[in-house]
C-alpha cells in the first residue's frame, strides 16, 4: 500500500448526500477480485449513458477534474452495502482522500485499509472546501496527515481528528498484510522454536 503523507491536488466537488457504495461502483462490476481496473467504472451510472457515452455534466467527466485526487462530498458518504470494491474503484481512479461531514462506518474503515484518507470536518469547513473545489483545477487543496490539517487554495486551514493507529498505518503504507510482515522476525523465531520442540508437527 502506498504511503499517505501530504497530498496537494485537484479536489472535485460532489455535494450529493448519501452517496452509497452502489453509486460508487455498481453491482455488475463486483465480479472481479482484482483491485485494479475499477476506476473506469467509478460512479458508472452517473458518468455514462446507457450506451456508454460520457455525460458531460458529471464532475469527473469535466476537463478540470479528470485528474482529481480529492473528493469533497456531501454527508454520509459510502453508505449502503459493505463492498470493498468502492475504495478500490476510488483509488484506481486516483482518489486518495475524501472529505465529508460523515461516512458510513464500514466504508470509512475500508478506506484506511486501501490507502485512502477519509477526513471528517464540520459542515462549515466542508462548505468552504466545496466552494474552493468549484474553482477548478487551479485551486489545489493540501491534505497533511502528519499535521492533521486540510488547507484550501487560499490558505484557510482546518484541523481534523484521526485514530492514531490508522494514522500510523497510512503514514507508513501498512495494510493488514504489511502489519503482519512487520512481525516476520517474531513469526520466524516462533516457527523455529516450534519445529525444534515438536519435530513431528
Amino acid at each position: 500500500m502506498d504511503k499517505f503523507t501530504t497530498l496537494t491536488g485537484i479536489a472535485a466537488p460532489m455535494p450529493l448526500v448519501n452517496i452509497d457504495t452502489d453509486m460508487i461502483i455498481p453491482k455488475q462490476f463486483l465480479k472481479t477480485i482484482k483491485r485494479s481496473g475499477l476506476g473506469v467504472n467509478l460512479f458508472d451510472e452517473m458518468r455514462y449513458t446507457l450506451d456508454g457515452q460520457e455525460i458531460p455534466g458529471f464532475v469527473l467527466n469535466q476537463p478540470a477534474y479528470r485528474r482529481a485526487q480529492i473528493l469533497v462530498a456531501g454527508d454520509n458518504f459510502g453508505c449502503g452495502s459493505s463492498r470493498e470494491h468502492a475504495p478500490w474503484a476510488l483509488l484506481d481512479f486516483g482518489i486518495r482522500c475524501v472529505i465529508s461531514t460523515s461516512f458510513a462506518d464500514i466504508f470509512f474503515n475500508n478506506c484506511f485499509k486501501n490507502g485512502i484518507l477519509p477526513v471528517v470536518l464540520p459542515p462549515e469547513a466542508v462548505e468552504v472546501l466545496m466552494k474552493d473545489a468549484e474553482k477548478g483545477e487551479n485551486a489545489r487543496i493540501t491534505v497533511d496527515l502528519a499535521a492533521q490539517t486540510v488547507t484550501s487554495s487560499d490558505g484557510q486551514s482546518f484541523g481534523f481528528e484521526v485514530d492514531p493507529f490508522k494514522k500510523h498505518c497510512l503514514l507508513n503504507g501498512l495494510d493488514d498484510i504489511g502489519l503482519t510482515m512487520e512481525k516476520a522476525p517474531a513469526i520466524d523465531a516462533f516457527e523455529a522454536r516450534n519445529a525444534a520442540a515438536r519435530p513431528w508437527a
